[in-house]
């Protein structure tokens, strides 16, 4: 089922979200459709207080970041992380020009570490731990942000906030173009 992607100016996307115990009703469920609403929506990742939901859950699908043939681990990057941790940042800051589903029509530069060591459940509850770097360790970074009521506005130099200001503020009452189904507050 396709779910609502909720829009910067919703008081979920704000809140440090909450842990998911395993015997969470329907998860699997939610995570299904949160894959569905991620590719519908032409996204890469997806977390759970995207869909007005406050837990520490996030889905990602980095495929599309990537044309390189020989880059098989960011093609095959297919991930619902829950409870994720990110246990270490390394590697050199890189920018990166990012969006976001819940700031529809804004592209804005980041600046991020190049990798990240991780850890996290997947829907079975088995634990994993993995090394990302590039593609794969922004899309986790930039998910894990938003269970910490983090967007990647927040991330933008001081002075570019003040410039997108109005545009954020148009963005939360819906003057926007989009192609997927929204929620406001």
């Amino acid at each position: 089922m396709i779910l609502p992607i909720t829009i910067i100016g919703n008081a979920v996307l704000r809140k440090k979200a909450d842990p998911v115990s395993k015997d969470y009703p329907e998860l699997k469920e939610l995570i299904a459709n949160m894959f569905e609403t991620m590719r519908k929506s032409e996204g890469v990742g997806l977390a759970a207080p995207q869909v007005g939901v406050s837990l520490r859950l996030f889905v990602i699908d980095a495929s599309p970041m990537t044309d390189d043939e020989n880059d098989t681990f960011t093609k095959t990057f297919i991930r619902a992380c829950i409870n994720p941790e990110i246990v270490e940042f390394f590697g050199n800051k890189v920018g990166y020009n990012e969006g976001c589903l819940s700031v529809p029509g804004l592209h804005e530069d980041v600046t991020r570490p190049d990798g990240v060591k991780v850890k996290y459940y997947d829907e079975d509850f088995n634990l994993h731990e993995e090394t990302l770097t590039g593609p794969t360790a922004r899309v986790f970074q930039h998910e894990y942000d938003h269970l910490e009521g983090v967007l990647f506005t927040d991330k933008v130099g001081l002075l570019r906030r003040k410039l997108i200001k109005n545009k954020l503020v148009n963005i939360s009452k819906g003057k926007f173009e989009h192609t997927y189904k929204v929620k406001l507050n």
